[in-house]
């Protein structure tokens, strides 16, 4: 910190005041006044929220024993509530006590260094792992809002320090400050006795309660003490903590004397918690180093930022001499040869700067040795990214040492999400998650991910424009891919769209005629024109006007019709009834006919048999006296052979694809799946395993609205397959499908290294 006063830009810490005295007294009492009545404030604020949030969890929980977790939380906070409250603001101003009778320490290593043993536990060892996480929790909350509130804490601090007699006041040892106040918290919260889900909700409402407010408790403390007249003038302007450094000038600067430049902050508040995450964890990782350079004795001074680059950019020389194969199989070999290179980097860089040297270096600059572990550990986990295919794992893991180099020369590369060369290694991800060789027989999306690997393996040095002009590169190819798939999986769904109406159709046709039918026995005739070609106009109508429609209604009524024509006709009225039916019945079947493309001598032979078969009914003779009508063979009748009969029975029409079994005859692993396909959102990708090691990866591009099915396209648009959810929950459950991930591979890879990092301290006696 840099503090001034008006004239000179320097504060005059001269002004110290006697803590016994009556006046310093005076002002720390105001000081403990002020923060119990905000605090009180904060922390009833906080509560007031609770009940919500774990009401809001529990109904969004995934499952009953979730569910019930929160309820009992409720429970349990309802209950213990005031106790904690009493314990917190109690801890907080046993703190400001001692702290106003002289009893404080220089700084509080207990409230910053969550990896350790806690107040009245066992040893690291036998840490549960709610514990630690509990941990990393406050820990991550300390360091986001020191970093916050370090103007305003910085203020409290230099004045604090005034009035204490000059002893110098820093964030750890602030009574008031954030470290202090969440330990207090954390220790109230062991009256606590929930599942550690709920009490990490709590610690969030916390941080958002109370240490997002303790920026009004400060301004009013700095306002009093103003005042009071305790540093009026007081001004200043944050350097920040230099211990990370950004760029080239931060490495090795012990050992080259070299200024570092600013610790990158994110502007994103999850970023900001990730890095202060993997600080805690690198840190407590070397307490208890496995490496052997960690044990190694120092040999010369510490290799610089320069030192690092120059040695990297040797080593990835040598990388861009090795060619990638031209096609897209790569042998076990190369495979291995990657795996082995990404794991031993790190030993490959110290032999390169010993030779560069003359003598090699027994360690390095802690910020670099967390940026190569990191950085190694990014790398190892694309290696093991089953969201990548093979081929593209082994060409992605070839970036480790220009990624290396970045992330020496900007420190930001893993604070910013926005960074470009995070957002090109996202995007190359990206487009290798599509990858199949089905879907890119040219090869083009395999050579344009590889052209980018070898360029930036050739031409980086040290200017990081380089990864925009790639990521430029690639979201334009991606682009003039995306427009085309696009297309084409428009058409496909367009045409699967078309066949599931003409078969849902169908359906509709045959079950109003067979319901119709019902138990009448129809003579050979007349169920032979309904059941082919009425049923075909039927198909026409519901698909040109809709079922609602009047000439649909009016096509059902000529089936009724029809039927009712086949009675048998034994009286005067019966007769007539049938005489007055048979006009509008020839009618309609002119224009039904005619509309499904029957040819005009096809409809009047027809028509004929119609007439024979209706004389028949009417006791009338036939055209053909030599035998009567009904015992004649029927003639063949007149319609096309590509119109097919329908249905035998309603029971036949379902659609065997689409039923699901009887549940009782579900599998448990297919019922879990099957919650999952349910969940699917169109846009998912998955990758399903054929025979002998084949795969493809499809992307969920459409669900039917009519019968439910999932269709899935390959990264050109081209349908892969389509599925029941029934279907898809058995095949995700055989292990022949699976849902690959969403999000970022920088995101999936973070997440992955700060669990990898979690376990380990865990289990500080084993190796990493």
């Amino acid at each position: 910190m840099k503090e001034a006063n008006e004239s000179s830009n320097v504060v005059n810490l001269s002004q110290r005041l006697d803590p016994s005295s009556g006046r310093g007294g005076d002002l720390l009492n105001a000081v403990r006044n002020i923060s119990s009545r905000r605090l009180q404030q904060f922390i009833g604020n906080m509560f007031e929220h609770v009940d919500d949030a774990l009401f809001d969890l529990a109904e969004k929980a995934e499952n009953n024993a979730a569910q019930m977790h929160y309820f009992d939380g409720m429970r349990e906070v309802r209950k213990r509530r005031p106790v904690i409250e009493r314990g917190f603001l109690a801890l907080v101003s046993r703190e400001l006590n001692d702290f106003a009778g002289g009893n404080r320490a220089s700084s509080a290593p207990s409230v910053t260094a969550p990896i350790g043993p806690m107040p009245g536990s066992v040893e690291l060892s036998l840490v549960a792992d709610n514990e630690l996480e509990e941990s990393l929790a406050i820990t991550s909350m300390i360091g986001k809002n020191e970093t916050r509130l370090s103007r305003d804490l910085f203020a409290v601090n230099q004045r604090l320090s005034v009035i204490c007699g000059g002893t110098r006041i820093e964030d750890a040892s602030n009574p008031i400050g954030p470290a202090l106040l969440a330990q207090a918290f954390r220790q109230a919260m062991r009256e606590l006795n929930a599942d550690m889900r709920v009490k990490l909700i709590i610690y969030k409402l916390f941080d958002r309660y109370v240490m997002a407010a303790l920026e009004e408790l400060y301004q009013e403390v700095n306002a009093e003490l103003m005042r009071a007249g305790v540093l009026p003038q007081l001004r200043h302007e944050v350097v920040r903590n230099t211990a990370g450094g950004t760029g080239a000038a931060a490495s090795g600067a012990a050992a080259a004397g070299e200024v570092p430049a600013p610790l990158p902050t994110d502007d994103s508040e999850a970023s900001a918690e990730l890095l202060q995450t993997l600080r805690t964890l690198f840190s407590a990782r070397r307490g208890h180093p496995a490496t052997p350079m960690g044990a190694m004795p120092q040999q010369g001074p510490l290799p610089t930022a320069n030192e690092l680059i120059g040695a990297l950019s040797v080593l990835q020389s040598q990388a861009a001499l090795v060619q990638m194969p031209v096609t897209a199989a790569v042998p076990g070999g190369s495979a291995v040869d990657i795996a082995e290179q990404v794991l031993h980097l790190k030993e490959q860089l110290l032999s390169q700067l010993g030779s560069l040297r003359g003598q090699r270096p027994g360690q390095i600059a802690t910020i670099d040795e967390d940026t190569i572990d990191l950085v190694g550990m990014l790398f190892e986990f694309i290696l093991e990214d089953r969201n990548l295919p093979p081929q593209m794992q082994v060409m992605l893991a070839r970036l480790q040492i220009p990624y290396l180099k970045a992330a020496i020369l900007d420190r930001k590369l893993f604070a910013h999400r926005q960074h470009p060369a995070r957002r090109l290694l996202d995007g190359l991800a990206d487009a290798a998650k599509s990858w199949s060789e089905e879907s890119d027989r040219d090869g083009r999306l395999h050579d344009t991910i590889k052209v980018i690997v070898e360029r930036l393996l050739q031409e980086f040095d040290d200017d990081m424009t380089i990864f925009d002009r790639l990521s430029a590169e690639l979201q334009q190819f991606q682009e003039s891919n995306r427009r085309r798939a696009e297309l084409a999986e428009q058409r496909v769904a367009e045409s699967t769209r078309g066949r599931e109406k003409l078969e849902q159709a169908r359906r509709r046709a045959a079950r109003e005629i067979l319901n119709r039918i019902g138990d009448h026995v129809l003579p050979p005739l007349i169920h032979g024109v309904l059941s082919r070609a009425w049923a075909n106009y039927l198909v026409l109508t519901i698909l040109r006007k809709g079922e609602e429609s009047n000439e649909f209604r009016e096509a059902l009524r000529f089936v009724d019709a029809f039927i009712a024509s086949t009675k048998p006709v034994r009286t005067p009225e019966a007769k007539r009834d049938l005489r007055q039916l048979l006009p509008g019945i020839e009618r309609a079947l002119r224009k039904g006919l005619a509309n499904v493309a029957f040819q005009e001598a096809d409809i009047e032979k027809l028509l004929a048999q119609l007439h024979n078969y209706y004389r028949h009914q009417l006791g009338e003779s036939a055209q053909t006296p030599a035998q009567p009508a009904a015992e004649a063979a029927p003639a063949p009748l007149p319609i096309p052979e590509s119109i097919q009969p329908i249905a035998e029975s309603v029971e036949d029409l379902e659609d065997p694809a689409s039923a699901e079994p009887p549940a009782d005859t579900v599998t448990p692993e297919v019922r879990e799946q099957l919650e999952h396909v349910k969940a699917l959102k169109p846009g998912t990708w998955l990758e399903f395993s054929g025979q002998e090691e084949h795969f493809e990866r499809a992307k969920l591009s459409w669900i039917s609205p009519m019968s439910g099915r999932y269709l899935f396209v390959n990264r050109r648009g081209l349908k892969v397959g389509d599925y029941s959810p029934y279907e898809l929950a058995t095949v995700m459950a055989e292990g022949r499908a699976r849902v690959l991930a969403s999000n970022a591979l920088f995101d999936r890879a973070m997440d992955a290294i700060v669990d990898r990092l979690s376990h380990e301290e865990a289990r500080p006696g084993e190796a990493p």
